[in-house]
């Protein structure tokens, strides 16, 4: 009985079955992980799918030009490429245009500069767009008028329109400039507008100019007609023959005011782009209108301007108190002003 039970135990442990083999199971494990993670990634992939084709279609395409004209990294913020909403730009859409303002004082020369610039056929200066005094009566409306003249939906007879590589105006100082100086600085600095400074060396002869100007308006000595500036050297012979009377005794302190708006408009404009002109530069060398254009990005044009000078020669011609203007400034940092001709 005991040997037939150890038979039993012994066949009982020859028909065990065999143990499995690691390398089966571990393949089958690798597999399983492996149809697992492609599973997932499927998932997954098709998530990021919706997602992004959802996105997409909430985004709104944005045409940015390429800079593929020579244009250089730091011009990029001053080159724009603007879309008016009156007209097509057509095949000028995508040139690339200028931002300016001339910045000025009345009889500085502005007009007869800014001629000069609406000679070159790619340029738009549309005059002084704030002397109307409704276009200046809060910052509001200034920034209006501004965003109207550089998005080129300003028309006057300067218009270029499809074509123009630069487009600006003139701007008078006491024409809400001075007024409202820090909302326009920021508004240059971040759409990117380049001022120009025309000033006039001889403030002297700025305000012959001014007092004979004023003194037209009602007097409108050209045929009933006031012209600020005359294109016939007839025109200008008949407005330079009146002579104004300049006040001796305030004419120093007049001077100094004239210095000190000019060192405030530096001031407050320092940080923008700018250049300085002055009117006597202009016209005793030509070669700065060349800087102008460079300025300006534009290409190199003879610029040419019908307007005539009216006071030519020396001073002592068109003031009517000329010793009393001689004496004044004989010895003082104005002397100068009394001897130059041009």
């Amino acid at each position: 009985m005991a040997e037939e039970m150890c038979f039993f135990n012994k066949d009982t442990f020859v028909l065990k079955p065999p143990k499995r083999s690691p390398f089966l199971s571990r393949m089958v494990i690798l597999v399983f992980a492996m149809v697992f993670g492609v599973y997932i990634y499927s998932i997954c992939l098709k998530g990021i799918s919706t997602h992004t084709k959802t996105k997409f279609r909430n985004l709104q395409v944005i045409e940015r030009p390429c800079h593929d004209n020579g244009i250089e990294l730091s011009e990029i913020h001053y080159t724009h490429f603007p879309k008016p909403e009156t007209y097509s730009r057509a095949e000028c859409e995508h040139n690339p245009v200028q931002f300016f303002a001339i910045l000025s004082m009345q009889r500085s020369g502005s007009g007869w500069f800014e001629t000069l610039l609406n000679s070159h056929v790619n340029v738009s200066s549309n005059g002084e767009i704030f002397s109307v005094k409704d276009r200046r009566k809060n910052i509001s409306s200034i920034l209006q008028n501004l965003d109207r003249v550089y998005n080129l939906d300003w028309f006057s007879s300067a218009s270029r329109n499809q074509c123009t590589a630069a487009v600006g105006f003139k701007w008078m100082l006491n024409q809400g400039l001075m007024e409202h100086h820090k909302e326009i600085v920021e508004y240059f600095n971040r759409t990117g507008v380049s001022a120009i400074f025309l000033f006039r060396r001889n403030l002297l002869r700025r305000m012959v100019s001014m007092l004979a100007n004023s003194y037209d308006r009602y007097a409108k000595l050209l045929n009933g007609t006031h012209k600020s500036h005359v294109h016939t050297h007839e025109e200008a012979n008949i407005l330079s023959k009146y002579k104004p009377f300049i006040n001796s005794t305030s004419l120093i302190t007049d001077l100094k005011d004239m210095e000190v708006t000019r060192a405030k408009v530096l001031e407050y404009f320092n940080n923008t782009r700018h250049i300085i002109l002055y009117y006597e530069d202009l016209i005793m060398n030509h070669t700065k209108l060349d800087n102008v254009q460079q300025f300006l990005k534009l290409p190199k044009k003879e610029l040419t301007s019908r307007q005539i000078k009216i006071h030519k020669g020396p001073l002592s011609d068109h003031i009517r108190n000329w010793e009393d203007v001689n004496k004044t400034l004989t010895g003082t940092v104005y002397e100068s002003f009394l001897r130059s001709e041009y």
